[in-house]
């Protein structure tokens, strides 16, 4: 028994020992290949993200985006805040290149200054002025116009015998003295006219306004016009601006400035008693929440709208020709559009006049903080409508393929009137000139500009060409502007939603 005890016990030493053996042998290796493991996956996961921020750098290098450019005579560029935010939300990138720019966006007139680089623009750059802009732009040009919706008003010192003949046959009327710095505005008597300051005109003077609240107010309609000859115009309907008077009309003292004069701190909508429910607490636009209020005092907020759309009509109209005048010296035009900001006055019969249009209008919402959605909205639409804001992603505004380009508007999308087409032998004929084959290039890139408008325009309304109806006259038209009216008219046959 004791012998065997014995081996048993020597086979479980040996046991044992082989196990405290192995033991040490696996914490030895594990000390050792652990480590190594370790250090080698870590090594791999360092490897793997230095290789995917290599790639991102990489990327990031090799993208390019869209370019634009500022033009300003002041070095506090804080004011075009929004402009700025809305062009890098649609990748956009701001650079101080004078050449190498898809946009170009001026502040200040830049056609003196930047004259000769203007002249030189490549197809794709576009640029948010248009030559001769300031014969609507300019306070005295425009206002000294004839026109329905213009109050008679006369150049100072030229017209100065026409307004005391004028100011003989209405005595009962006011006037207020401007200049083209909107500056020193008051009613004076005639006898206190000063008829000897160069570059100001006399205006007769809305006595009974439209009130509300007894506040007096004025409207800001932004206006697009994306082509001079032929002619394209455009209102944002999505919202408009109200700017009110702070001090109540009644009881009138024309020393009151306040009363009748809307300046720099205007009294904004929000603080409007009887608008201020619509706007803050109901999320109306300005537009609907004055609308709203018109309709409660029995009246027709349609009349204001519909007095607008034509009043700018015939701004446009009458000024076209001394535009395309200053275009000539700047190629054919196409590289240009205008936003401005066209503000009208209403009398106690809602009856609109034009008060003045605003080249480079204020989007600036540093004080009036809740004007901010406005402006960028307004940007954002008319660069859609421009086609800045472009649905496919590229790196510049270049047209890069016959392709891409005729996936945005192919000939098909441009075909009007195929009755008449059909029969069409004879180019010389203004109508056939809508047809395919008697297309010129430049009729064929202003039919293309025009499709792509109406399909990106978003909330702008086109004035002009006018709503289509069956009774129009052309003939007071351009030979340009006919063909372009013609050429809606087929579109509208063909889809009634071009009508309008």
């Amino acid at each position: 028994m004791s012998s065997k005890q014995n081996v048993n016990e020597c086979t479980i030493y040996t046991q044992m020992m082989n196990l405290k053996v192995k033991t040490l042998l696996n914490i030895f290796l594990y000390s050792i290949t652990g480590p190594i493991i370790l250090y080698c996956f870590l090594s791999f996961l360092y490897y793997h993200e230095n290789l995917r921020n290599t790639q991102l750098s990489t990327a990031e290098i090799k993208e390019k985006n869209p370019l634009y450019r500022v033009y300003t005579k002041s070095n506090d560029t804080e004011y075009l805040k929004h402009v700025f935010l809305v062009l890098e939300r649609l990748g956009f990138k701001q650079t101080n290149d004078a050449f190498n720019w898809d946009l170009l966006w001026a502040h200040d007139y830049p056609f003196r200054s930047l004259s000769s680089s203007l002249k030189k623009l490549k197809a794709h750059q576009r640029v948010n002025h248009i030559p001769g802009c300031g014969y609507i732009t300019n306070k005295v040009d425009l206002s000294t116009a004839e026109g329905r919706y213009i109050l008679p008003a006369f150049k100072i010192p030229e017209q100065s015998n026409e307004f005391f003949l004028y100011a003989n046959q209405h005595p009962e009327k006011m006037f207020v003295q401007k200049s083209n710095d909107h500056r020193g505005i008051s009613i004076k008597n005639v006898s206190d006219i000063n008829v000897t300051e160069t570059g100001s005109f006399v205006q007769e003077f809305i006595q009974r306004p439209f009130l509300i609240d007894g506040y007096k107010f004025d409207i800001g309609i932004y206006t697009v016009i994306t082509s001079v000859d032929p002619l394209r115009v455009y209102i944002y309907k999505g919202d408009v601006l109200f700017r009110f008077c702070p001090v109540k009309y009644y009881p009138f003292d024309p020393e009151v400035l306040d009363k009748y004069i809307v300046g720099d701190d205007y009294l904004p909508i929000w603080n409007v008693p009887s608008l201020k429910h619509y706007y803050t607490k109901l999320k109306f636009s300005m537009k609907d929440s004055f609308d709203a209020y018109v309709r409660m005092q029995a009246k027709d907020p349609e009349k204001v709208w519909s007095g607008v759309r034509e009043a700018i009509r015939e701004i446009t109209l009458s000024k076209e020709i001394y535009i395309k005048e200053a275009i000539k010296r700047f190629g054919n035009g196409r590289n240009f559009f205008e936003l401005i900001r066209v503000d009208f006055a209403l009398d106690e019969n809602l009856n609109i006049y034009t008060m003045e249009a605003n080249m480079s209008p204020n989007l600036s919402s540093a004080h009036y903080l809740p004007n901010q959605l406005l402006y960028e909205q307004v940007i954002f639409n008319l660069f859609s409508l421009v086609g800045i804001g472009q649905r496919i992603r590229k790196d510049s505004l270049k047209i890069r393929n016959r392709m891409e380009e005729e996936m945005e508007v192919a000939e098909k999308n441009i075909m009007v009137l195929p009755e008449l087409c059909i029969e069409c032998n004879d180019c010389f004929r203004v109508e056939c000139q809508l047809c395919s084959p008697c297309f010129t290039p430049e009729t064929k890139l202003i039919l293309s500009q025009s499709y792509l408008e109406n399909q990106n325009k978003m909330d702008f309304q086109r004035i002009f060409p006018p709503p289509i109806t069956k009774d129009m006259i052309l003939k007071d038209y351009t030979i340009k502007n006919q063909l372009l009216v013609r050429w809606y008219q087929g579109k509208c046959e063909l889809d009634h939603s071009w009508c309008s």
